[in-house]
């Protein structure tokens, strides 16, 4: 198993990785917006969902990988009003790619943030 850390994000508080990558396969934890950057006081759901996926793409491109490579993603948003919202935002972020995936509606989130994602990805061969 090799630990993945992307650069310029900070390192799990807890005890974890970022990543991990196994037999090719690539599996990102959950991931919050950055704190220190996004305030779940101010900033928007939209917000959030910008920097979810743009520190996903960085913890990707650390493992070799970008969104094309993603086969399964799992979502938590507080609240399902927010689904059409975070449809829209990830429909974008993955265009015509559809990876499997789960949008699960939960009643809060750690630090207050409104969306967390997780993320596994097929290494591409060198």
């Amino acid at each position: 198993m090799k630990l993945i850390q992307a650069q310029g994000l900070p390192a799990p508080a807890g005890h974890y990785s970022q990543a991990v990558e196994a037999n090719g396969m690539v599996y990102l934890s959950g991931v919050l917006p950055q704190q220190g950057v996004v305030d779940p006081n101010v900033d928007t759901f939209q917000d959030q969902c910008e920097s979810v996926f743009g520190q996903c793409e960085k913890i990707l491109a650390a493992a070799g990988c970008e969104f094309s490579d993603v086969v399964q993603c799992t979502v938590y948003i507080v609240g399902i009003a927010h689904w059409p919202e975070f449809n829209a935002t990830y429909a974008r972020v993955f265009g015509a790619h559809k990876p499997a995936r789960a949008v699960v509606p939960v009643p809060e989130l750690h630090f207050g943030y409104s969306v967390e994602v997780q993320m596994v990805a097929a290494r591409p061969s060198a």
